[in-house]
């Protein structure tokens, strides 16, 4: 190994929650990455593409997860982790235990759920905020499409010399 590929950094990270698990999304390219996960951390460590960095980082957890449960999927360009959480209950106010604020951690808010909201009514109200810009949109759309009078009166006009 080159003497660049011995300097570790911690790979960009993504996190969301809901009441029974926490999504960690490791925004790296790596073909072979290590990953571990136990009670209360996770580990990962990989060497990583483009450029053959390697990155490492070890996440103390706020809570405790379930490793047995807990899943971990390559996607090519970045690696999906769900820990699943011991138990339901409150949502954790932060991810990690140590109450940092770390550079490389950042909040998933594509995944992201509030405590209050359950599992269907918080994808309705997504898709209801989605919907309403959408139908906006496409009114706007629509209006120029359905009012073809004016563009017909337009055009019986005679030309302006």
């Amino acid at each position: 190994m080159s003497s660049e590929a011995m300097i570790t950094t911690p790979p960009s990270v993504s996190w969301a929650q809901r009441s029974a698990c926490v999504f960690l999304t490791f925004n790296v390219e790596c073909e072979k990455p290590e990953i571990r996960i136990d009670n209360k951390r996770v580990h990962f460590k990989g060497l990583c593409a483009p450029d053959q960095k390697l990155h490492e980082v070890e996440i103390p957890l706020y809570g405790e997860v379930d490793p047995e449960k807990s899943t971990h999927c390559n996607k090519g360009r970045f690696i999906d982790v769900v820990l699943t959480k011991k138990s339901d209950g409150p949502f954790w106010p932060t991810l990690t235990s140590d109450k940092k604020k770390h550079h490389w951690l950042k909040v998933d808010f594509e995944r992201w759920q509030d405590e209050d909201e359950s599992g269907e009514e918080g994808d309705n109200m997504n898709d209801m905020f989605s919907n309403m810009f959408t139908d906006k949109i496409g009114d706007f759309g629509d209006e120029n499409e359905k009012d073809d009078s004016s563009s017909a009166e337009e055009e019986d006009l005679p030309d302006i010399e």
